[in-house]
């Protein structure tokens, strides 16, 4: 069997650096908010570019607490609107509505899969406070509308970088593009932890802070509360698996981009639409290597036939989602047809050439 994503694989080639690291925060006694993710957030903040960094227990928090800070801080408030993209995966508009704002979808691109740019401005009205750009499958997006679309409008621009860390439009990294910004490193992600971990980086220091009390409990100083708080801290153990990995994670994303690069030359199928390869490539991470076919069913049958692991991101658009069941009257034709044809290919250049093959004369 060829998994699709094989974790152990991944994590074994940094085996002695992190062996040893994990050692070494267990005889240190110190598990939560030392020196580990003092450095991780020092050394992701530097890496991506933004001045301010929080580690946080996962994506999904990153993502609900830049809410949550800007609902404290006066800058939004229950029933406001953030335009999110409607093919993406459920958490970004969780995020949203965990918060008591309002999601507004937009169609994607069928060709990027990203937010379709040039159909926001059309779903912007006096309530909207955000657009959320979801930098899906590891390809940026961003154009100068977006900051047009800001100032005219006086929005916040959140990004969703859970996929697409080390990735760069304008000569900036995804992360600091806008206001703020949401990391996961769950596992199977580009840079992934040995659990659950995330991160928020932003550009506005009272926003940082208001973010790092909230997550602490609400508490600034111990036993003081400033807000109804929760508890999303990343551990030392994950902080010191991250920091190992960052030092490696550009190396890897070039390997990501030549296997990308390899199917989009080799695979010839006219029932196979491949992912379209960004004219800079540094725009594309590949989080994911995503195709599309009418036939996606009986194609990943046959490559399971094979012994290859493929998987579906995402099947159930959110707003055909038993939890959304107050968006099932949207008509997103384009989102719809995405959840229907989208299949996500193995990232391994070991066995490119036997997938190519099967998917070529599928």
């Amino acid at each position: 069997m060829i998994k699709f994503l094989d974790l152990q694989q991944i994590n074994l080639v940094h085996q002695e650096e992190i062996e040893q690291k994990l050692l070494e925060v267990f005889r240190s006694g110190h598990y939560l908010k030392g020196a580990e993710t003092e450095a991780f957030e020092k050394n992701l903040s530097s890496y991506i570019g933004a001045p301010f960094c929080i580690g946080v227990a996962n994506g999904y928090d990153a993502l609900r607490l830049i809410f949550r800070a800007y609902i404290e801080l006066g800058v939004m408030k229950a029933g406001d609107e953030v335009i999110v993209p409607a093919h993406t995966f459920i958490a970004s508009i969780l995020a949203i509505t965990e918060n008591n704002l309002v999601p507004v979808l937009v169609e994607p691109d069928a060709e990027t899969f990203n937010i379709n740019i040039d159909l926001i401005e059309d779903h912007i009205t006096e309530k909207t406070k955000a657009i959320m750009l979801v930098h899906l499958y590891g390809r940026a997006v961003f154009s100068d509308k977006i900051t047009e679309l800001k100032e005219k409008y006086s929005l916040k621009i959140i990004e969703d970088n859970a996929q697409a860390i080390g990735a760069m439009i304008h000569g900036k990294k995804t992360g600091n593009l806008g206001d703020a910004a949401g990391f996961s490193f769950y596992p199977g992600k580009n840079l992934g932890a040995l659990g659950d971990a995330g991160a928020v980086c932003c550009q506005d220091e009272i926003l940082a802070k208001t973010i790092r009390t909230i997550a602490n409990y609400g508490s600034e100083k111990k036993y003081i509360n400033s807000f109804k708080g929760l508890n999303s801290r990343i551990d030392e153990l994950q902080a010191a698996v991250i920091n190992i990995k960052l030092k490696y994670l550009d190396a890897e994303n070039d390997a990501r981009r030549k296997i990308a690069e390899n199917y989009c030359r080799e695979i010839k199928n006219p029932d196979v639409l491949l992912p379209t390869l960004p004219q800079n490539a540094e725009e594309h991470v590949w989080h994911l290597f995503v195709v599309r076919s009418r036939r996606r069913n009986e194609l990943q049958r046959l490559l399971m036939k094979q012994g290859i692991e493929t998987l579906i991101h995402y099947p159930i658009p959110p707003h055909k989602q038993n939890a959304y069941q107050e968006l099932a009257h949207l008509r997103l034709p384009i989102t719809e047809m995405l959840a229907d044809e989208v299949l996500s290919l193995p990232m391994k250049d070991l066995c490119r050439n036997l997938i190519t093959t099967i998917v070529s004369n599928a």
